[in-house]
């Protein structure tokens, strides 16, 4: 077997992934990093869903780094793109104009960011990259994890990893099984967590939804219909009991009041993408689908550019909720995989076929699946959007009642003694796999607690994702882009922190000089670790 080491290993590459790498390279540190798709940058690139951020992102709250990647997008485009006057001037360039995000862009945009940024590291011999592989057994002595072995899912050949941190940066926490660690799934009890939102008895099977995502544009005159899929017979007709129709719809309840509404879809549609900017405290965006995750405007380019403006598909209509890929078997993993990418193909189909258009006819046959910019040949996502994760069983838990508006009773900042980052976003849950409907709490702007990355037994094993301790509640705030690449940070951090002083996580966090030390660097390299005074959404 192969064998590498480093001074820190991190397994998965998306957006936290690529954080921990970042600053523990910054840091000094030699660094092993691992994916198993082709692009880094997980929910941004492989899975194709634009930023999810907070109201003042342009402003505040969120780190330094993060912010150098979202200036790398906006020059991306500027250096390379044809961007009209109009846009040109713009400061805040938002290619897609969609209403979900003041950055919506495409995948391979951010791709090239991402790797621009990690280029220095790679040219010193300080990075190793390795793609195409998946994390399959690990070494533990005690309390620390000395290995992982990840295989190579074409040739399967295996390499063994060992470092003295360990951080696990996957979508699903798939170190935390194979390492012994303490760690829950699913919801929570409200007997156990408190939460008013919890229910009576816990579910581990009970996870939000996740979604294989695709990006399609709409070539007015020409047909591109595709094949009926394999099971668009069953998705067609499929309806959960809290749906008000077909899941293969227009129609879904409303994230946010649970009303049952019918969304548009105009893919002729003529608005003017300067004309509204992306505020979640606004609304969700959702009323119009063609406009609400676009990634290219037409009218943000010269003449010509573009024949069509360029939409990402992340719906509640493309919500697999049928199975869980936690814990489950292989078979039953691939099940669920399989059935996902039909749900979103019969989608899209149906898109192509039966929709509803403004002049009474049915079906856009131009819509074209865009398979070059999500890197597929079938034009869907190279990954399924994954909202939820293993969550580690950690010194402390974040719960509803740290971050609700209504169980606190205002709205101020939420904060923590050994904050290592902020956050922002409502309390923000997909229908499930065990039937829950969405789940919505207004929720006030967050510190992240250095204890919700300490596991309560290992020493060297550090979440960098959406596996930190929090619930199955408060997951719904913490899983998205900014927060995810701000806790990949911090741990890549900290395990540099931890190495130059010979000091494990835990005791920098109940240290109160290692931690006020800690902090203190973290702000030095440009991690917020207090909110200004703003009030939550």
């Amino acid at each position: 077997m192969k064998k590498l080491n480093a001074d820190v290993v991190v397994v998965g590459g998306g957006m936290g992934g690529v954080a921990a790498a970042l600053a523990a390279l910054r840091a000094g540190r030699s660094v092993i990093l691992t994916e198993q798709y082709e692009w880094l940058g997980g929910q941004l690139t492989s899975q194709a869903v634009p930023m999810d951020e907070h109201t003042w992102v342009e402003q505040f709250g969120v780190t330094a780094s993060y912010r150098e990647l979202r200036d790398g997008i906006r020059g991306y485009y500027r250096d390379n793109y044809p961007l009209n006057a109009q846009a040109r001037a713009e400061r805040h360039l938002n290619p897609g104009a969609g209403l979900v995000s003041r950055l919506c862009a495409e995948p391979r945009v951010a791709v090239s960011v991402i790797d621009s940024m990690l280029a220095p590291f790679t040219g010193s011999t300080k990075l190793t990259r390795i793609n195409g592989v998946i994390p399959v057994s690990a070494t533990v002595d005690d309390t620390i994890v000395r290995s992982v072995t990840v295989r190579d899912v074409t040739t399967a050949e295996e390499t063994e990893l060992t470092a003295p941190y360990i951080l696990d940066a996957t979508e699903l926490g798939d170190l935390l099984p194979l390492t012994g660690a303490e760690y829950v799934t699913g919801t929570e009890s409200r007997a156990d967590t408190g939460e008013p939102s919890a229910p009576e008895h816990a579910a581990p099977d009970n996870v939000q939804a996740f979604s294989w995502c695709f990006v399609v544009d709409h070539r007015d005159g020409e047909d591109h219909t595709i094949d009926k899929p394999r099971d668009y017979d069953y998705w067609s007709t499929y309806q959960p009991d809290f749906w008000g129709a077909p899941l293969v719809s227009l129609t879904a309840p409303h994230p946010r009041t649970l009303e049952i509404v019918t969304r548009a879809f105009t893919p002729t549609i003529d608005d003017d993408p300067f004309a509204r900017i992306a505020d979640q405290r606004a609304g969700g965006g959702d009323d119009e689908l063609w406009i609400f995750r676009r990634i290219l405007s037409t009218k943000m380019f010269e003449p010509g550019h573009l024949d069509s403006d360029v939409v990402m598909v992340n719906w509640p209509m493309i919500d697999y909720l049928d199975g869980n890929l936690i814990d489950a078997s292989d078979d039953d993993a691939a099940k669920h995989r399989d059935a996902s990418r039909q749900l979103s193909l019969a989608m899209f189909y149906w898109l192509q076929t039966e929709a509803p258009r403004p002049d009474g006819g049915k079906g856009w046959p131009g819509l074209r699946l865009r398979g070059d910019i999500t890197g597929t040949a079938d034009g869907l996502a190279q990954a399924p959007y994954i909202r939820e994760s293993r969550r580690i069983i950690s010194e402390y838990r974040v719960v509803e009642d740290d971050l609700s508006i209504a169980v606190r009773g205002h709205g101020r900042p939420a904060t923590f003694p050994d904050t290592v980052g902020v956050g922002m976003y409502r309390i923000d849950l997909h229908p499930s796999t065990g039937g829950d409907n969405y789940i919505d709490v207004a929720s006030a702007p967050f510190e992240i607690p250095l204890g919700a990355m300490i596991p309560v037994r290992l020493d060297n094993l550090l979440p960098a994702g959406k596996n930190v301790g929090t619930t199955h509640i408060t997951n719904g705030a913490f899983r998205l882009h900014p927060v995810e690449w701000n806790i990949g940070e911090s741990a890549g951090w900290l395990a540099a922190f931890c190495l130059d002083r010979e000091v494990d996580p835990r005791t920098v966090r109940n240290t109160p000089e290692l931690l006020e030390e800690f902090q203190t660097l973290l702000t030095r390299q440009g991690v917020e670790l207090h909110w200004p005074d703003v009030t939550g959404y």
